[in-house]
């Protein structure tokens, strides 16, 4: 379990090297536009070290982390929306992400050419916003036609998706991302039908040089600046870093880590603020056979975190058994912790914490 996350950008932004470092894809990465004629998709654990603790002491045969998965478009260029490049053909593989990674280059290099010939973050944004957005009121538009001649026939349900669908268009006709809309459950459910893309939190990554990724620099200061403005966080990746740790072995990668005065590897900064974008928490279960993270959506109540391992535990969910991460470890395990009164039986509307160790109860 986990979450999908659409890579876009430019071309040659780094978009590709990221990928292919963080998910060990191995796909190609050159120094020309397009090189990514179809969509990658990639695979990563999901790194906790509390799960490495908990398997660690419950003895357990297999660890299972949560998994990210990536996917990386065809870079995008200025009219991909209506088919400049190769960008307006693979458009639809992240239409079903849960968040968008928005690569942007804030890197010098004679070596790599940029598409527009200079760098400048903040113009690059807006190239792939306005096509996100175009993409979207295409999608808006067509669907509006036809709902405009159901609603003729005076059924109240197309009618008042015709209202949502005209406020959308307008909205994005002002160059605004649907995301920032102010809708009602019956919006909100035609927008997810529709999988727009501009309804998706966004997540900018800025890619800086090996020199540059403790300090930054002034391309990544005004990115920020801008992204505080839609409430947007910035990831500061170095690609040329990711791209080494990829071909190292793990203790290897400490220390390369270390000599660069980074605690962890732009993977985990990533995934962290993916998490934080989405109201991501992990919890567990813990056993002799197995013990997984799984992942759920910050608030959502014990019979529904029992879903995600299978549909029937919600259905005939009867309670939940649950030690909190810090009591299991302090008890050194679920024994000493029931033994201790620190097990608690927990029914329907418990809402999960972070850390969780569960068991459930349920009716096949």
């Amino acid at each position: 379990m986990g979450f999908r996350c659409g890579i876009v950008g430019l071309p040659n932004v780094g978009k590709s090297t990221i990928f292919n470092a963080l998910t060990s894809a191995g796909i190609e990465s050159a120094n020309y536009p397009f090189c990514t004629i179809e969509p990658n998709v990639g695979m990563v654990p999901v790194p906790d070290a509390r799960l490495n603790i908990l398997a660690e002491m419950a003895k357990t045969k297999v660890k299972v982390n949560a998994q990210m998965e990536f996917v990386d478009i065809a870079g995008l260029v200025s009219g991909a929306s209506k088919g400049e490049g190769l960008g307006n053909q693979f458009l639809g593989h992240i239409r079903q992400v849960d968040a968008i990674a928005h690569v942007i280059r804030c890197f010098e290099d004679d070596n790599i050419v940029h598409v527009d010939g200079s760098i400048d973050p903040l113009r690059d944004r807006d190239v792939i916003n306005t096509e996100l957005i175009l993409s979207d009121l295409d999608t808006v538009d067509r669907r509006m036609s036809k709902t405009a001649s159901q609603a003729k026939s005076g059924d109240a349900v197309y009618k008042a998706q015709l209202v949502v669908l005209e406020g959308l268009h307008a909205l994005l006709n002002e160059g605004k991302p649907a995301r920032v809309a102010q809708l009602d459950d019956t919006g909100q459910k035609l927008m997810k039908e529709l999988c727009l893309l501009t309804a998706k939190p966004v997540l900018y990554v800025a890619n800086v040089s090996e020199a540059e990724i403790n300090t930054g620099n002034q391309w990544v200061d005004a990115l920020r600046k801008t992204a505080e403005e839609e409430n947007a966080s910035v990831v500061m990746i170095s690609g040329a870093i990711e791209e080494e740790l990829s071909a190292l072995s793990v203790a290897e990668r400490q220390d390369f880590l270390a000599d660069l005065g980074l605690e962890k590897p732009g993977l985990n900064r990533l995934i962290t603020a993916g998490y934080e974008l989405l109201g991501l928490i992990n919890y567990f279960t813990v056993g002799e056979k197995e013990t997984r993270a799984w992942t759920i959506k910050r608030g959502i109540k014990a019979p529904q975190a029992a879903a995600v391992i299978h549909t029937d535990f919600e259905r005939g969910f009867i309670r939940a058994e649950v030690i909190s991460y810090t009591d299991f470890v302090a008890c050194g395990g679920e024994a000493k912790a029931r033994e201790k009164g620190l097990l608690r039986l927990e029914g329907k509307e418990y809402v999960v914490q972070d850390g969780d160790c569960m068991n459930f109860r349920f009716n096949v």
